[in-house]
């Protein structure tokens, strides 16, 4: 009950200023719940910022956040993923190394810091906003790190919806090139089905919508072994730099930072897939999911520095622009030679 009662306020308080950004995500999809969230708790935190709801802010930002990427498991069927995995999964092998290898060298190169270079390359190669969020736990980003992130991943979504449809009409993509094209080199799920919506209306027919938002879902499913592997990498770092300051006695292990909540969104999947519910079931959790995503986005805007984020300026978004131009590069260069296009 100390819990429930320190946390509330502030749960209370994004789950309030959550709900305008929500339904504005409806109504302008492109840019999406969470990144009105970021935008709206960023504005109120320049001039509310009480102290009694600080713990509440703090557990939407971490707890809320990850219970939701479980919920968003029930989006997941794995037969689908089955069905498209031969066909992507060598665009996606190349897609993700093609990002994260960016992200370190232009991330070094133009000195963004560490885990906000690690958010930028997993949002572009996985799944946006959603990665971001799965991602940031596992490396104990800040909230800073996390917005910035996010606001960089929005922008090229909103270029994709546009440039994508006209760019592969010019290259003569066929509809399941365009499909697969789309679904692995476009961040975000909405922006995805924007595209795809785009291309489909002219095509006359669902081929490359239908396509591409199958990818998009099956491309969701890396977040699984990259938070596993991230939380190794994470586990082993720290350690080494205890050793190397002489406090190897205190305590760090793999368990502490595990991605738990992976699990349970492998668990949801699978439930999704082999049992026979309802649809309205699964699609009210994963909506209940999405609208737990914009109240932890609220939080982390809450919690954001903005000095700190306008200080960085143009760089993380250079960064951006080279993992989101290396990504679509590279899926249409594998798409040649396994001639899909």
């Amino acid at each position: 009950m100390n819990v429930v009662k320190k946390n509330m306020p502030g749960i209370l308080a994004c789950l309030v200023i959550a709900l305008p950004a929500w339904f504005l995500g409806i109504a302008f999809p492109i840019i999406g719940g969470p990144v009105f969230g970021i935008l709206f708790g960023i504005l109120i935190a320049l001039f509310w910022q009480p102290k009694k709801i600080a713990a509440g802010i703090k557990f939407t930002s971490k707890k809320i956040l990850q219970y939701s990427i479980i919920l968003l498991g029930f989006e997941m069927n794995l037969f689908h993923v089955i069905q498209v995995g031969g066909q992507s999964l060598m665009v996606m092998l190349f897609t993700l190394t093609s990002s994260f290898l960016t992200a370190y060298f232009i991330g070094k190169a133009l000195k963004v810091e560490g885990k906000t270079t690690t958010l930028i390359g997993v949002g572009t190669c996985i799944c946006g906003g959603s990665a971001i969020a799965a991602t940031a736990p596992v490396i104990q980003a800040g909230d800073d790190d996390v917005a910035q992130a996010i606001s960089t991943i929005f922008l090229f979504n909103i270029a994709a919806v546009f440039i994508f449809p006209p760019l592969g009409h010019l290259l003569g993509l066929t509809d399941t090139g365009f499909g697969m094209w789309a679904g692995t080199a476009i961040n975000d799920t909405s922006s995805v089905v924007a595209a795809g919506a785009s291309w489909s209306a002219s095509a006359g027919n669902n081929t490359a919508l239908a396509f591409a938002t199958i990818v998009k879902l099956t491309r969701t499913l890396m977040i699984v072994p990259i938070t596993l592997v991230l939380a190794v990498y994470t586990t082993r770092k720290a350690i080494r730099a205890q050793e190397n300051s002489g406090t190897a006695g205190s305590v760090y292990s793999l368990r502490k930072i595990f991605p738990w909540f992976v699990l349970g969104f492998v668990l949801t999947a699978v439930i999704n897939t082999f049992l026979p519910l309802p649809a309205v079931f699964p699609e009210s959790l994963v909506t209940i999911g999405k609208f737990m995503i914009v109240m932890a986005m609220t939080a982390i805007g809450l919690n954001t520095n903005l000095k700190k984020l306008l200080t960085n300026g143009l760089r993380p978004i250079v960064l951006g622009l080279c993992c989101w131009f290396m990504v679509a590069v590279v899926s249409l260069v594998v798409q040649h030679f396994i001639g899909m296009l």
